[in-house]
């Protein structure tokens, strides 16, 4: 199930870090600067004893002097949560001629395994909420290899059916995901349920990154003669001409394209396309590598 993979996209994974921009406190271990207090290496302060402490944690020396017990606490690293959430609705299944067998649902759980492999070389924690018809399926984030095999797993087995969730599907989303954790949504992102979805989680203090996957279709509208244009989640069907078409779909397109990115630069989602002819890799590029906005 590595071979979601490609070998020349994982080379090029090695230059990637994942960032988070709302971690926690000034200084940080690694790449991130998220810290917690507890029993580590670097000392930070002393605080009184309380019952649970473990005793190796006493300053015996400054109990000598005191007569008092205090334990000295350390800060060490907070590893970051990165929660996956993939779209796995029906127009997820989407592909075309420009990559045959390649559909939109492929390209996002390629995407959920490198941002995996991204999080398991830094010792982050991962997780992988997928979302569709008959509601979610969920991962819970955790760390090492054996947690990449429940998610290769997880995604192995993962079709794609049905439309958004209800609402109250989405309950774990709100429960799960905390403060801190690095959330990127995948997906073909004009789904007005995964747009709330999104905005809600920026809004309460999550950061979250957005993956836009497209069909080279959609981008270059190639269509010849008269087709039958079907939305595979509704059904809703569409008798024309392609080349009648195709100004004005393109048109259209590009400009839902835009608003689209205005309403993610309103939240501060930091957001990528990827099109399905393209290196799986772009988006990560755009999003992680080197002078990443």
């Amino acid at each position: 199930m590595n071979d979601l993979i490609p070998p020349e996209v994982r080379a090029r994974l090695r230059s990637l870090q994942l960032l988070s921009r709302r971690a926690v406190g000034n200084h940080g271990i690694g790449l991130h600067s998220s810290r917690s207090r507890g029993a580590g290496l670097e000392f930070a302060q002393y605080r009184a004893y309380e019952p649970g402490d473990e005793l190796r944690q006493v300053d015996w020396k400054l109990y000598a002097r005191s007569d008092r017990f205090f334990v000295r606490e350390a800060e060490r690293e907070s590893p970051l949560a990165v929660w996956l959430l993939l779209d796995a609705t029906a127009s997820m299944s989407q592909g075309d001629a420009a990559r045959p067998g390649w559909s939109r649902l492929h390209a996002g759980k390629a995407l959920v395994a490198c941002i995996a492999e991204l999080a398991l070389r830094q010792g982050d924690r991962f997780g992988l909420i997928a979302l569709r018809g008959d509601g979610l399926r969920l991962v819970a984030p955790a760390t090492g290899v054996r947690q990449r095999d429940r998610l290769l797993l997880e995604l192995h087995g993962l079709s794609a059916q049905g439309v958004w969730p209800a609402t109250d599907a989405l309950r774990p989303l709100w429960e799960r995901i905390g403060a801190g954790d690095l959330v990127v949504m995948i997906g073909d992102g004009f789904d007005e349920g995964a747009l709330e979805v999104a905005e809600r989680l920026a809004a309460a203090r999550r950061e979250v990154l957005s993956i836009r996957i497209l069909t080279a279709e959609e981008r270059d509208f190639p269509f010849r003669g008269g087709y039958r244009f079907r939305d595979q989640e509704t059904g809703e069907e569409l008798l024309g001409d392609g080349p009648a078409l195709r100004e004005d779909f393109l048109n259209r397109f590009a400009a839902a394209r835009t608003a689209l990115d205005a309403r993610l630069d309103a939240s501060g989602i930091r957001h990528a396309e990827y099109v399905l002819d393209e290196a799986l890799d772009l988006p990560l590029r755009r999003l992680f590598g080197a002078g990443a906005a």
